[in-house]
């Protein structure tokens, strides 16, 4: 393959910008297409939500050497930082833009390309012969029509999104979801801010159980006390609120773990209706409003319905490839042992590169949120070794590559037997909180039910193990990434 084509990174934000840095640190040419019009596309539509993680982890190093060669200081060193923990907006307006300024990206940036496929040169999915040495075909559309260009190798980047999950716990939209449409909001919207007229003084369904519902139900518990009238009814799958509402005190990203605790009080001041073990089937619009069901099990009607249930990705533009895609989580299939919720809900996964993203065409690499498929928990720091990995192996650099260089914080609560939910769980935010259990410090515990049994196995030799670093390591991190 000719080695002076570019390395096509697909979207501009964090983690695609952060690739570029590394591609232009080992003197690769990248050109960097973003369906959007300005960087940070994805991340400005969630630009009021407060992030997990603190500047020191949201800054690339790469991204961060480049910005420095022209005075910038990160954010969290300036008198200008409003919060240790920056909202999506802040991280567009103050990284992501003044780095795709800077002259070392701008080249090799192009702003409302949406790349739509990407081949192989004259090879199909099935052609075998020389199918190695095939550049790719990456094509994309802009204002002024469609467009092919040749790379030595694709990064996507381009998130997930676009492609929420729907209300349906089948997969696919519940009955009539298609239909109520206009009436349903999918992600986390600005509650209380430019939606705030939207849901003051409605009746709100919000379904999910993760971090995208606890921000959403964190506000319309907040709008609630300043707007009568209002009722907020929360549905989720899980058969208690028990293993759901995170770490607390324990979780080592101290904004994640405050979110869950906010989210306990207003569970235990009675903000809000609770359904769960509900599995949503159909929602019908009625006089009374719209209707939720479950079977036989109702819920009172409302005005309009959040869906914070996650997303997934959109492989279609990559389906003239070959990927090697786990049948569940749909993200790289020695990945997803790592993410699997249905095996563990740890909250972090040990730092991953190349060897664990690699598809049979060499060359083509899925990172960042996309990587993680169906799965959440995605932190920008596993992201950013990701890339790091990733262009050290299309540099043909594989020891940098299968080099592990971060060490990443946890969430505190690590469960690895959710076959089953204990009837006795309570749903008090209290006994919630109490009764989750830290992977993180202190000597191994004798119970490794906690976490992964390699995990305690390793801690015991004094290193770290499933994601979870010493004091020394995450102090490490904090300066290589601030």
């Amino acid at each position: 393959m000719n080695t002076t084509l570019p390395v096509v990174v697909i979207g501009a934000g964090p983690v695609g910008l952060a690739a570029a840095a590394h591609l232009i640190e080992r003197g690769l040419t990248p050109l960097v297409l973003e369906a959007g019009d300005a960087v940070g596309a994805g991340m400005s539509r969630w630009a009021h939500v407060r992030m997990f993680s603190p500047w020191a982890y949201t800054v690339d190093r790469a991204a961060g050497a480049i910005l420095a060669k022209h005075d910038w200081r990160a954010p969290e060193s300036t008198e200008l930082q409003s919060s240790a923990f920056p909202t999506g907006g802040e991280v567009v307006e103050r990284y992501l833009r003044p780095l795709a300024a800077t002259p070392e990206i701008v080249p090799h940036l192009r702003l409302a390309a949406r790349v739509v496929a990407v081949t192989k040169q004259w090879h199909d999915r099935m052609k075998n012969a020389g199918r190695s040495d095939a550049p790719f075909v990456v094509r994309y559309e802009d204002a002024t029509g469609e467009h092919e260009l040749l790379a030595r190798a694709v990064i996507d980047a381009s998130g997930t999104i676009d492609t929420p999950n729907p209300l349906g716990a089948s997969g696919i939209p519940a009955l009539g979801e298609r239909a109520l449409r206009a009436r349903i909001v999918y992600g986390v919207p600005d509650v209380l801010g430019a939606e705030r007229a939207r849901y003051a003084g409605k009746r709100v369904l919000v379904v999910g159980s993760g971090h995208s519902a606890f921000n959403v139900l964190d506000d319309l518990a907040r709008l609630a006390q300043q707007a009568p009238g209002m009722r907020i009814v929360w549905a989720l799958r899980r058969s208690s609120l028990a293993r759901v509402l995170g770490g607390g005190e324990h979780d080592q990203l101290q904004e994640r773990g405050r979110l869950g605790l906010a989210v306990g009080h207003w569970v235990e001041q009675g903000a809000m209706t609770i359904a769960t073990g509900f599995r949503l089937e159909g929602l019908d619009n009625t006089d009374a409003g719209i209707v939720a069901y479950d079977g036989d099990i109702v819920l009172p009607p409302v005005d309009e319905i959040i869906t914070a249930t996650g997303f997934r990705p959109d492989l279609q533009l990559l389906s003239e490839l070959r990927l090697d895609l786990d049948a569940g989580t749909q993200s790289p299939r020695a990945l997803a042992p790592l993410i699997d919720p249905n095996l563990h809900s740890c909250g972090s996964v040990r730092p991953h590169g190349a060897e664990e993203l690699k598809h049979p065409d060499a060359g083509v690499y899925i990172v960042g949120m996309k990587s993680y498929g169906r799965a959440p928990t995605f932190l920008l720091l596993t992201g950013y070794e990701q890339v790091r990995s990733v262009v050290a192996a299309i540099a043909g650099d594989w020891q940098a590559a299968r080099r592990v260089e971060l060490a990443l914080p946890e969430t505190g609560v690590c469960i690895t037997q959710l076959a089953g939910e204990d009837a006795a769980e309570q749903s008090s935010a209290k006994v919630l909180v109490a009764k989750t259990s830290s992977c993180c410090g202190g000597p191994p515990k004798a119970d490794v039910s906690a976490c992964c049994v390699k995990d305690e196995r390793v801690k015991a030799t004094g290193a770290a193990g499933c994601g979870c670093g010493g004091t020394s390591k995450l102090a490490a991190a904090h300066a290589a990434n601030g």
